[in-house]
């Protein structure tokens, strides 16, 4: 049975949109390793592609080369052995002479997939390829598609090149996780069908990467696939981590030492703070570092509202990177029933409500649309007061500062039943809202928005109090 394209709207209209131009494009496709970028291509240009190349990881140039020998003569179906060319120069004369008869009315498309692994050391790739493209390729009938999982080299060395590749990219896709919506069409059309809740528990551990999802078994609660995923030992997910960061990443033990740092702070971190922390003989690339995280979607940086851009805060928000560094990492030698056990702990409940704030803030554009505002612009950020002698510290998840006047305070709270605000926790809210509004000045209506698993059980404590209650449900829209 042939596999179905989930979700993934946008980036089919940008491919159609190169498909259908008049003139030659070149399509750039990043995203991190495992999302699905292969397979977006593939299926959107299955009847198009007249040659598909793909990096080998770690390879010399010289096995690079024998396999694009090998690849195209697939391709022409010659009788006898095509020879090795002797360089990426030589290799693309052979493509352009292979591609000459077949190039007519009909757009065709050529595919160089994990771009960053063909461009090995001093192996003249990219100068050859952005030579073709120059001399050749933007003069034919031609959709020429470049991928890679590595987001911060394709950003560094092809979008923002300086040399032959300059601004040749006429179209450009970021190809991020499934959504909750699209993680449930996805197990849908695999005919599984879990509830909500069930959803929310997957999403938190593994995020919404086809290729962890597609491991999900049907007739299985959460916890039990869970279970089998990562910690059973022909789990998929039991070793992944091991080999996610180095296959993007050169030299990934300083990517992955900052990793392990912001897996320690939930409410994320300044880049001085980090620089604090990890204490590098230097903090010059830090920024290098963080920038190529970001890019590849590991973590994210947000600002405090009202702070300067010196105070942009990082947030580790991997969830499988986080799941395994939580929980995974320690019990690599232990198998079956582990996360039902672990899921009664106190570091479940911990790792939970911080994996909800995650999932949340992933999710604001269907945030806005429940809350009706998906026309006003708004600013996302956090708000973090540190306490003093004579005041309680404050942090408030997610902030929504919006242009019509208005301040959006959330809570986001993950529980398996109804939330219900106690005495306590009221005046908590009360008085977050007044530090809230004391230390920022703002003269905005300010809104309390709760977001939770099952919505609010309404009492006394909540009345006048909190504006808005969104359940899980529209996470999901």
């Amino acid at each position: 049975m042939e596999k179905q394209l989930i979700g993934r709207q946008a980036e089919k209209v940008i491919l159609q949109e190169a498909l259908d131009s008049t003139e030659a494009e070149m399509v750039s496709v990043i995203g991190r390793r495992r999302v699905g970028k292969t397979f977006l291509v593939t299926s959107s240009y299955k009847k198009q592609i007249i040659f598909e190349l793909t990096g080998i990881q770690n390879a010399s140039r010289a096995l690079q080369l024998r396999n694009f020998r090998d690849v195209l003569a697939d391709y022409t179906a010659a009788d006898l052995p095509l020879e090795i060319p002797r360089d990426w120069l030589a290799a693309f004369q052979q493509l352009k002479t292979y591609l000459k008869p077949l190039l007519g009315k009909e757009k065709k498309v050529i595919f160089f997939d994990e771009l960053p692994w063909l461009d090995t050391h001093r192996s003249g790739f990219l100068q050859a390829f952005g030579y073709f493209w120059n001399s050749w390729a933007s003069r034919q009938n031609l959709v020429v598609v470049i991928c890679g999982s590595a987001a911060s080299w394709m950003i560094r060395k092809v979008v923002r090149d300086k040399g032959g590749l300059h601004n040749r990219i006429t179209k450009r896709i970021h190809l991020k996780p499934f959504t909750l919506g699209e993680t449930e069409t996805y197990l849908a059309s695999r005919h599984i069908h879990f509830n909500r809740y069930q959803l929310l528990q997957l999403y938190m551990a593994m995020g919404g990467i086809p290729h962890y999802l597609k491991e999900i078994k049907k007739g299985k609660s959460a916890a039990q696939n869970i279970d089998q995923i990562c910690f059973a030992e022909t789990g998929l997910l039991k070793e992944e981590f091991i080999n996610l960061y180095p296959a993007l990443f050169n030299n990934a033990d300083k990517h992955l030492e900052l990793i392990r740092v912001l897996a320690t702070k939930h409410q994320g971190m300044t880049r001085a703070d980090i620089i604090r922390q990890i204490k590098w003989s230097s903090g010059a690339g830090v920024t290098k570092i963080l920038e190529e995280l970001v890019q590849s979607g590991f973590i994210s940086s947000y600002y405090p509202f009202g702070k300067k851009k010196s105070e942009l805060i990082y947030r580790l928000t991997d969830e499988y990177s986080l799941f395994y560094l939580q929980f995974m990492e320690t019990r690599r030698h232990e198998t079956s029933g582990t996360w039902n056990h672990l899921s009664q702990t106190q570091p479940y409940k911990i790792w939970s409500g911080y994996a909800f704030e995650n999932l949340c803030l992933k999710h604001l554009p269907q945030i806005k649309k429940a809350l009706g505002i998906s026309g006003v612009y708004a600013l996302s950020s956090t708000f973090y007061k540190k306490g003093t002698a004579t005041e309680k510290g404050t942090q408030i998840d997610l902030v929504l500062d919006r242009n019509d006047q208005v301040v959006n305070l959330f809570e986001l709270k993950f529980y398996n039943e109804a939330f219900s605000i106690s005495k306590t926790y009221a005046a908590t809210l009360r008085e977050k809202m007044s530090v809230f509004r004391k230390h920022t000045k703002t003269r905005k209506q300010l809104f309390w928005t709760l977001i939770t698993t099952y919505g609010l059980q309404h009492n006394q404590h909540s009345l006048g109090l909190v504006d808005s209650v969104l359940d899980m449900n529209i996470l999901f829209e």
